[in-house]
């Protein structure tokens, strides 16, 4: 998929160093197509890295795709450069009177807050709210699904006895949902994360579909009944290295951690880990973009609501 981003973005650099077609702006502009737009509140720390695993992502079918990267006003981010978030993102108040074909909200390193001591969480709930009739669908990651379910269904978290930390099998619960269309019975997935949701409160929860479950991570994947809502309890964007980073990080502040479980070979931190999730997580965002943005989406991107 040609994504439309700025050309001094250092994710472009990477995705064309890897065969990604990157299209200018200049482009862009000459196609007679109504490109997708496709907006990613970026709620993690490390915003350059992050932006450039979902834009990988997001690349992987034939409709040209208009990013707008978005942030916090209530958070300065303390881990990305003033500069590259007043050069490429965009506040909710610059974005709030438009309509989007599909949002993206990324997880965020405060799970072990309650919900409502996050200092943006007004500002999400607001932002949750707007989309529900100005985004045509929203893909929630990690922390992001887990605060979309407790305000949209009072669905809470409840807190691990160590941290779920790893790559782990996951299996099919509705094999003929489109969202999961192609997918293997049995696949994988990282996680990294300190809560959890119930299984059977999504269960009970008649505008829910669970759609992916492992018997070590519980629920992955769940999608609202008019696919307009899609959770993602794990992390199907990390690179490769990503499990190590963070494995790394926290041995060096002399955190405890357990080695992620089924990464590294023999469990061995100076072995070199394989992606094995790398194929499922390309199939999971086309799915996505296909049947639940492109397929539903009026023409008129002013008719959502």
């Amino acid at each position: 998929m040609p994504i439309r981003i700025p050309e001094s973005l250092p994710a472009a650099e990477v995705l064309i160093k890897e065969n990604i077609f990157v299209m200018s702006e200049i482009r862009a502009m000459t196609q007679d197509i109504r490109p997708l737009k496709i907006a990613i509140l970026n709620l993690m720390p490390t915003k350059i890295v992050t932006e450039t695993q979902f834009l990988r992502l997001l690349s992987n079918t034939p409709l040209q795709i208009d990013i707008t990267l978005l942030r916090t006003a209530t958070h300065t981010s303390k881990n990305t450069p003033f500069g590259h978030l007043e050069s490429f993102y965009k506040t909710f108040d610059d974005i709030k009177q438009e309509k989007f074909d599909g949002l993206i909200i990324t997880g965020a390193p405060v799970e072990n807050l309650p919900f409502e001591e996050v200092n943006y969480w007004d500002e999400l709930c607001s932002i949750i709210d707007w989309a529900k009739s100005n985004v045509y669908s929203t893909m929630y990651i990690c922390w992001g699904a887990q605060a979309a379910l407790f305000h949209n269904y009072g669905i809470g978290k409840k807190q691990l006895p160590e941290k779920m930390f790893g790559v782990f099998r996951h299996c099919t619960l509705s094999p003929s949902h489109p969202l999961i269309r192609g997918f293997d019975e049995r696949f994988y997935a990282p996680h990294s994360r300190y809560t959890d949701i119930s299984v059977e409160d999504v269960m009970a929860c008649k505008d829910l579909i669970p759609l992916a479950v492992s018997d070590e991570a519980g629920l992955y994947m769940i999608c609202s009944e008019d696919g307009r809502e899609v959770y993602i309890t794990g992390h199907a964007e990390y690179d490769i290295d990503t499990l190590s980073k963070e494995y790394n990080r926290d041995i060096e502040k002399n955190k405890f951690i357990s080695i992620p479980k089924n990464y590294f070979p023999n469990d061995d931190p100076c072995l070199p880990p394989k992606n094995i999730w790398r194929a499922h997580a390309h199939l999971l965002f086309s799915n996505w973009l296909n049947y639940f943005v492109y397929q539903s989406t009026p023409y008129n991107i002013e008719e959502i609501h």
